[in-house]
Parts: C-alpha cells; structure tokens; sequence
C-alpha cells in the first residue's frame, strides 16, 4: 500500500470520459475521493456519477490549492479537458494508483 498524501490538493473527477466534470480541493484527496466514490462527497458528485479521480495536482498550503481550484472552476470546459488530456489521456480513474 502507498503512503497517503496528507497535503492539500486540487483534482478534477469526471462522470467518464468527456462526461460530468467536478472541480474540488482537498487536504486529503485519499479521503475525498473516497467519499465521492461512495455518494457522500457531494449531491452533485453522487446525482452525476462524478466519481474517476481523472487529475489532480499538489500544493504546499491549502490557500493555494484553494486559489487553483477557483481559478479551473473559472476555465472553459475545454481548457479542463486540455488539461487532463495532457497528463492522463486515457481517462483512467488515479484513485487506484493510492491504493
């Protein structure tokens, strides 16, 4: 089992590939997205399916995570998808790389 990360974090969830997006942050994304994966991360996560971990990012303190998720919240919808193409292009769900 890998090490969890207990640093704040940004990460993009999606339905499937090209589907519902989510945008959050985190200080456990391990934990979060387990939430999610069970339907008590958010309504809209769990009305949407939103639940493959499809990118993510580390910051060193919560403001700035908080600050990058504010501003991909802001992006248009094909700049998020740029953005998770670029690091992951087969869409497959990061959660199991902590596991």
């Amino acid at each position: 089992m890998r090490e969890r990360a207990f640093q704040p974090a940004v990460y993009l969830l999606a339905s499937q590939r090209n589907g519902t997006l989510y945008c959050g942050s985190t200080g456990d994304l391990v934990r979060r997205v387990w939430e999610h994966k069970e339907g008590v991360g958010s309504r809209f996560t769990a009305k949407y399916g939103v639940t493959l971990l499809v990118w993510f990012e580390f910051h060193g303190a919560m403001g700035a995570a908080i600050k990058r998720e504010h501003q991909i919240k802001e992006w248009k919808r094909a700049w998020k998808l740029r953005l998770i193409e670029q690091e992951n292009p087969t869409w497959r769900d990061l959660y199991s790389g902590f596991l």
